[in-house]
């Protein structure tokens, strides 16, 4: 007997937690935490910056800061190749912007396109602070195609590593067409 009302105990506890903790988390959508920053990509090939951008400075934008291996084996710097565009195909790899405007979103993350200069496309991105120097970034090709990494939040400098500001002598530089854009439409990000 004593169990059983340990049972029910636990299982009214459970529900009235349930009940509470719903009604507090659906009243205001979570604010991300923002993500700014230079982190260190999980493989450690390159750095990325994250910067606020947008005609509000409401988004995430981020450019390629670092690399570990900059330049090809005749020293020339790797260039983006795979491009659609065919103006960007001879600009190099580093300084230019990989991820475009991501937004809040009401899970309390930043959600948007992120693009993959290895083939030329883009991806579905969303990123969230982890903990304080952890960031969690989710890439999906299609819905159930997704793989999350964590990058390491980096205060160094290492050498080649772009410090100038966005557009700057030695900063990275933005899209120009993104740049010239006002700012897109509102996404609906469905599920985590």
């Amino acid at each position: 007997m004593n169990f059983f009302l340990r049972f029910l105990l636990r299982v009214a506890i459970t529900i009235v937690m349930m009940a509470f903790g719903g009604q507090a988390g659906a009243a205001a959508p979570a604010t991300p935490t923002d993500p700014s920053g230079t982190w260190l990509v999980e493989d450690g090939r390159a750095r990325i910056r994250l910067e606020r951008c947008g005609p509000s400075r409401e988004r995430i934008c981020g450019f390629i800061v670092w690399m570990k291996e900059p330049a090809d084996k005749r020293g020339q710097p790797y260039r983006d190749k795979e491009n659609p565009d065919s103006d960007k195909r001879a600009r190099p790899l580093l300084g230019h912007q990989l991820i475009m405007g991501l937004q809040a979103t009401p899970e309390g993350r930043f959600a948007g396109d992120i693009y993959n200069a290895e083939d030329g496309k883009f991806y579905s991105v969303s990123l969230w602070r982890e903990s304080p120097d952890r960031l969690k970034l989710k890439g999906c090709l299609i819905k159930f195609l997704c793989q999350t990494q964590t990058w390491q939040q980096t205060l160094d400098v290492q050498p080649g590593q772009l410090v100038g500001l966005t557009g700057d002598l030695n900063g990275p530089r933005a899209d120009k067409e993104w740049a010239a854009v006002t700012a897109p439409k509102p996404i609906q990000v469905k599920g985590k």
